[in-house]
C-alpha cells in the first residue's frame, strides 16, 4: 500500500491529506488562531469550585473556562501542585532526582479537597473546545514522543497491549529501566517494538529537555501562559504515523519544506529525502486531485465505489449514518444478497469517513434490513476488521434486531467540516448575477490593462475550470492570441474554488495583483 502525505499551507492555516494508493483515508486542518491542542500545558487558574459536579472551573485564556474533573487530576496532583510552587519561587530544580513527592490523594475524594479558588495550577488539554464547550483538562501530564511517553511523579513502566510478544515486553522493559531518569514513569509505546536502546535513549533525552525547558518557562510564567506546546498537526502525525513507512510526505511552502525535513532528520535520518517541495505553477491539492475528492467525500451524501451511498447528519448528541442501495438494487440475485454487499461496502466507507471527518462521540449506522443472522454477524466482523488501523479508542456493539449497529469512538477535537455547498460569490446568494457573457470582455481589458498600462513583466491568470477549457483549448486558443498582440506568454491556471465568473491575476512575485473590476 502506498502512502502519501500532502500539506498545503494556507493563510488560515495548513491542511493535511493523508492518502493510500491515491485515495483519501485521513484530512485535517490546522487553524493558526487554535491555541488549545491537544497535550499542550498551560499555567491555569481555578476560576470556580462545583462540588455538586466534583470538578472545577479554570481559565487558561479561552473565552470559556475549561473543565477539570476529580477523575482527571491524577494521583500525584499534590506533588505536580508543590513543583509548581517551588519553580515558581525560582527554588527546586527540573530534575526530580531529589524531589520529595507528596502522598496520592484519595481516588474517590473531593476536589474541594485539593483545590481551591484563585489557585495557580498546571494542567494539560486532553479535549479541545467542542462546540460551545471549552477544553477539557487533565493534571496527570505527560509528555508524547516517538516511542515513548514521559510522566513525571511516577517511577513506573507501562508498556502497550499491542506489543504481544512476551520476549520483546520483557526487552524493551529492561532497557528502560537502565536509562530511566529518577522522579519519572514510562510508557513504551507500540512503535518501540524491535528499537534498539540508542533510539529509545534519544528519544527519552529529547522529552527530559522538552520538560526542562518548560521548568525555565515555568519560572516567569503568568496564569494562563503556555508551559510545554505539542508540535504542531503535520509533525505530530509523523511521529506517530511514520512506522506505517510513507513512501513520499510533499508540501507547497519553503518554510513548511524545511520545518519538516528538520523534524524528519531529527527523529528518522534514513527517511529525510521523501520530504519534497512542490514547484507546479497549479496549487497542490488541485494538481494532484485532492480537492476534488475532498468535496465528494464531505457533503451529506456521500457516494461508495460499487453503488449504493451513505447520508450522514450530525448532531449535538451523536452522528447518524444512514446505508442506501442506490443504484445497486437490482445487481445481485436476491434482496438478501443486494443488502449484504451494499452493507459490506458501506463498512469500509463508514470506517474512512470516521476518520476523514473525525467523528466522535456515539455513531449511529442504520444498515440495510437483513434477514439471516448469520449476515449480521458478518457486517459486525467487517466493521471491526475495518476500524482496525484507526488511532482513535473506540467500541463497536453487534448490530440490534433493527439493523443498528453503534459505535462510540474518542473525541477530542471538532469534527472536521468542510463546506461542500458554496454560496455564489458574485450574487452572495441573491441568485442574481452580471451577465456571464461579459467576463471575457472583463478578462480581456483587465489583461490589456496590465500588459499596456501598467507594464506588468509577467503575470498569469486563475480562473474557473470552464473558463480554462476555453481560454488553452484548440490549436489556435485564446493564449496564442494574446502571445502574439502583446509578445509575452500568459499562463492560465486552473482553481475550482473561484465562481464561474471570477478571476484573479498573479504577479512575476506570486502576488495577487488588486483589480477594480
Amino acid at each position: 500500500m502506498v502512502s502519501e502525505l500532502y500539506i498545503n499551507s494556507t493563510p488560515k492555516g495548513e491542511r493535511i491529506a493523508l492518502l493510500q494508493d491515491k485515495r483519501l483515508v485521513e484530512f485535517h486542518q490546522e487553524n493558526k488562531g487554535n491555541n488549545f491542542t491537544v497535550g499542550d500545558i498551560y499555567l491555569g487558574t481555578v476560576k470556580k469550585i462545583a462540588p455538586g459536579l466534583n470538578a472545577a472551573f479554570i481559565e487558561v485564556g479561552y473565552e470559556k473556562d475549561a473543565f477539570l474533573h476529580y477523575l482527571d487530576l491524577g494521583p500525584q496532583i499534590r506533588s505536580l501542585n508543590k513543583y509548581s510552587k517551588l519553580a515558581q519561587q525560582g527554588q527546586g530544580a527540573s530534575k526530580l532526582t531529589n524531589f520529595k513527592t507528596e502522598p496520592d490523594i484519595e481516588k474517590l475524594g473531593k476536589i474541594t479537597q485539593v483545590l481551591t479558588k484563585g489557585q495557580q495550577v498546571l494542567v494539560q488539554v486532553v479535549k479541545e473546545p467542542i462546540s460551545t464547550k471549552g477544553p477539557r483538562l487533565s493534571c496527570e501530564i505527560s509528555i508524547a514522543g516517538r516511542y515513548i511517553v514521559l510522566v513525571p511523579f511516577s517511577n513506573t513502566i507501562s508498556i502497550s497491549k499491542k506489543i504481544a510478544e512476551k520476549e520483546e515486553r520483557q526487552r524493551l522493559v529492561r532497557l528502560m529501566t537502565s536509562i530511566k531518569p529518577e522522579g519519572f514513569g514510562i510508557i513504551i509505546r507500540t512503535v518501540a517494538q524491535g528499537r534498539e536502546v540508542a533510539e529509545l535513549d534519544k528519544d527519552l533525552k529529547d522529552l527530559v529537555k522538552k520538560w526542562e525547558v518548560g521548568y525555565e518557562t515555568l519560572k516567569t510564567a503568568k496564569p494562563n501562559d503556555k508551559i510545554i506546546g505539542e508540535m504542531g498537526r503535520a509533525n505530530s502525525i509523523l511521529r506517530d504515523m511514520l512506522n506505517e513507512s510513507f513512501d513520499s510526505i510533499t508540501v507547497d511552502t519553503k518554510e513548511t519544506y524545511e520545518e519538516i525535513r528538520t523534524f524528519m532528520k531529527k527523529i528518522a535520518p534514513d527517511k529525510e529525502k521523501i520530504v519534497k517541495l512542490h514547484n507546479g505553477k497549479e496549487k497542490l491539492f488541485e494538481a494532484l486531485g485532492i480537492e476534488k475528492q475532498i468535496r465528494t467525500a464531505f457533503g451529506r451524501t456521500v457516494s461508495m465505489m460499487n453503488g449504493g451511498y451513505l447520508i450522514i447528519e450530525h448532531t449535538e448528541a451523536l452522528h447518524v449514518i444512514d446505508v442506501n442501495s442506490g443504484n445497486k438494487s437490482n445487481a445481485e440475485g436476491s434482496q438478501e444478497e443486494t443488502a449484504l454487499k451494499v452493507n459490506l461496502d458501506a463498512c469500509k466507507e463508514v470506517a474512512r469517513q470516521l476518520k476523514l471527518r473525525d467523528l466522535g462521540g456515539i455513531i449511529v449506522i442504520d444498515f440495510i434490513d437483513m434477514k439471516d443472522n448469520e449476515h449480521k454477524n458478518l457486517i459486525y466482523s467487517a466493521m471491526k476488521e475495518e476500524m482496525i488501523g484507526d488511532r482513535a479508542k473506540y467500541t463497536i456493539l453487534p448490530l440490534s434486531k433493527f439493523g443498528i449497529l453503534q459505535i462510540t469512538r474518542q473525541r477530542v477535537r471538532p469534527v472536521v467540516d468542510v463546506k461542500t455547498l458554496e454560496t455564489c460569490p458574485t450574487c452572495n446568494g441573491t441568485g442574481n448575477i452580471a451577465a456571464s457573457i461579459n467576463i471575457t470582455d472583463q478578462i480581456e481589458n483587465t489583461l490589456d490593462f496590465l500588459l499596456t498600462k501598467q507594464n506588468e513583466k509577467k503575470v498569469s491568470l486563475t480562473v474557473h475550470p470552464f473558463l480554462h477549457a476555453f481560454y488553452t483549448k484548440g490549436i489556435l486558443s485564446k493564449r496564442i492570441n494574446w502571445f502574439f498582440k502583446y509578445r509575452k506568454w500568459v499562463d492560465v491556471l486552473k482553481d475550482t474554488t473561484l465562481g464561474v465568473v471570477e478571476f484573479k491575476f498573479i504577479d512575476s512575485l506570486g502576488e495577487e495583483i488588486e483589480i477594480n473590476k
